[in-house]
């Protein structure tokens, strides 16, 4: 009898101990899975960026002047990086958003809109850049959510369109804004920090709102998470996917301002490369690439780290291949770290 209940007491003991031992750890992968882990995660690397940064180049890195060098090229990449995680937390993918920033410049410097824009305001420049970025988003939207071809495709297709229809307008030559005005307002400062900045940091911040606090941003977890489940809740997938590429374009356009603004022209080229250094910031913010979490923080803690990864190198004089090489490094960590974390929640 005494054997009997000494063997329950330390079975219960060692039950206890399981007990406990298991919340520790479940709270540690928790903390990893969690968004304010992953943002922590991703300060820390901000952090041992800039100190590197600092000990590499020393004083030149370490200046409030190319800290602002470093917002103000953060700021054209990180707004369409905004419309970028809308449409990955969805469930899709955008290839185009760079060549709709070259076809939103070409389209807004023409002599004719640069014509009405001195007769009237500047602000017909800006319309136009919207306009035009929110129409290629809308084609997009149509192709995946009506068309039912598959978004790799269809924005690849809108990739080689736009950038086409971009050189045909501007016979590949580069178009220079002439109105004063446009430049003075989008190339000044505010309180010392420039108006490109202030722009980034707006559309971060609505973002931010329309995803984590809005019935829109719900309804773009739940189309991402699982898109058959969406449309048994009464969500009207196909109109919310088209809603989506268009929100990607029209952030397209905003960018497409930006850059015509701190480059003072409108250019085919404008925007080379830029789809994948948005996903790239993206998915090393914590956004997944299957859908269904995404994070607007992230996204621009991710832009960050790679303009301040750029600007390293670029201040050290490495190539920009070896650069390549280094976002290339990042990102699969960041997949592979993303997978493993997956894993884990599954396992749990």
């Amino acid at each position: 009898m005494s054997e009997d209940i000494t063997t329950e007491e330390s079975g219960t003991t060692q039950s206890r101990q399981d007990t406990v031992s298991q919340p520790a750890a479940q709270r540690s992968t928790g903390l990893l899975r969690s968004g304010a882990g992953r943002n922590l995660g991703l300060v820390v690397a901000l952090v041992l960026l800039c100190i590197v940064g600092v000990v590499t180049a020393g004083d030149t890195f370490a200046t409030g002047a190319n800290v602002l060098t470093i917002l103000r090229l953060a700021a054209v990449i990180g707004v369409v990086s905004v419309g970028m995680t809308f449409v990955i937390t969805g469930g899709g993918i955008d290839l185009s958003v760079g060549a709709m920033v070259a076809l939103a410049s070409v389209w807004a410097t023409t002599l004719a809109t640069q014509q009405l824009a001195a007769d009237y305001h500047w602000i017909l420049m800006v319309t136009t850049a919207l306009a035009v970025g929110a129409a290629c988003g809308l084609v997009n939207g149509l192709l995946v959510a009506y068309g039912k071809i598959v978004p790799f495709i269809a924005t690849l297709a809108m990739l080689a369109a736009a950038r086409g229809l971009a050189e045909i307008i501007s016979d590949r030559k580069t178009q220079i804004i002439t109105v004063d005005s446009f430049v003075d307002f989008f190339g000044g400062s505010l309180i010392g920090v420039p108006v490109l900045v202030w722009i980034f940091l707006l559309v971060a911040a609505a973002g931010w709102v329309v995803l984590n606090r809005t019935t829109f941003g719900r309804r773009t977890f739940a189309v991402g998470g699982n898109a058959e489940a969406a449309r048994l809740a009464g969500i009207k997938v196909q109109r919310h996917t088209v809603a989506l590429y268009v929100l990607a374009g029209l952030c397209c356009g905003i960018a497409a301002v930006m850059l015509m603004a701190r480059t003072t022209t409108g250019s085919s080229t404008h925007g080379q490369l830029y789809e994948l250094d948005a996903i790239a910031a993206v998915v090393i913010g914590g956004t997944l690439l299957s859908g269904g979490r995404g994070t607007i923080v992230g996204t621009v803690f991710g832009v960050l780290i790679f303009t301040t990864l750029n600007n390293v190198f670029t201040l050290n004089n490495l190539s920009i291949s070896a650069q390549s090489v280094a976002k290339g490094a990042i990102i699969v960590i960041a997949v592979l770290l993303q997978q493993r974390l997956a894993r884990r929640s599954t396992g749990s």
